[in-house]
């Protein structure tokens, strides 16, 4: 009975330890169906594209986050899956990361959901910025070389920064029409975040982009 004491203590302390860690456990957050038909007119959305770098750290709604990440890369053609960004060959092989307060995701776009690979505000990682902490969302381009076939790694990491360019045009626009504030960023310590992301070595991350709501108007 005595012996048994100390090992009743251990599993006690573990469960103690481990119950935080359960407690923050990340769970997949299904999204609203997105809203196709507001927005403003393009034009005007060209005029007032724009980059930003201030960000307050007020939260997007699930409907503007819904919407932003469907029009970044969802499906926009249920019958064939394709996208509304282009990518050669149809390969799709950009994958969308969200770093948020409450953790990493990765955006599932067949579902429209966030699915959840960690549960640890990475986002001051995402950058070499200060506001990339402070701002409520970055997205993180990751290219998967493994769904670009036989092609040569000169046209993997050409057509994959092609295709990223594409879907953060998008954010840029949706940014523009809806009022957010959003900048697309190089300056990525690339190899510390991957080892963070616990990326395959056949993934590669492309850009991050940050998105808030402005500072200042």
């Amino acid at each position: 009975m005595h012996n048994s004491l100390p090992c009743v203590i251990r599993f006690l302390l573990a469960v103690s330890l481990l119950a935080p860690a359960l407690a923050q456990q990340l769970r997949p957050i299904d999204l609203p169906k997105p809203d196709t038909s507001g927005g403003r007119p393009l034009m005007q959305v060209l005029k007032d594209r724009a980059t930003v770098r201030e960000f307050r750290s007020e939260k997007l709604s699930p409907q503007v986050l819904s919407n932003l990440l469907w029009a970044a890369f969802g499906i926009n053609r249920p019958e064939s899956g394709k996208r509304t960004a282009p990518s050669a060959v149809n390969r799709q092989e950009i994958d969308i990361y969200v770093a948020m307060k409450e953790g990493l995701y990765l955006y599932g776009a067949k579902a429209h959901r966030l699915e959840p690979v960690l549960a640890e505000d990475i986002r001051a990682l995402t950058g070499r910025d200060a506001f990339v902490g402070e701002a409520p969302l970055n997205l993180i381009f990751v290219a998967d070389f493994a769904r670009m076939g036989n092609s040569s790694d000169q046209n993997k990491i050409f057509y994959s920064a092609a295709d990223t360019g594409f879907a953060s045009q998008n954010v840029y626009l949706y940014c523009a029409s809806e009022g957010l504030g959003t900048v697309v960023r190089g300056g990525v310590n690339r190899e510390a975040l991957q080892k963070t992301m616990k990326l395959r070595p056949e993934q590669r991350i492309i850009l991050a982009q940050t998105v808030g709501y402005p500072r200042q108007k």
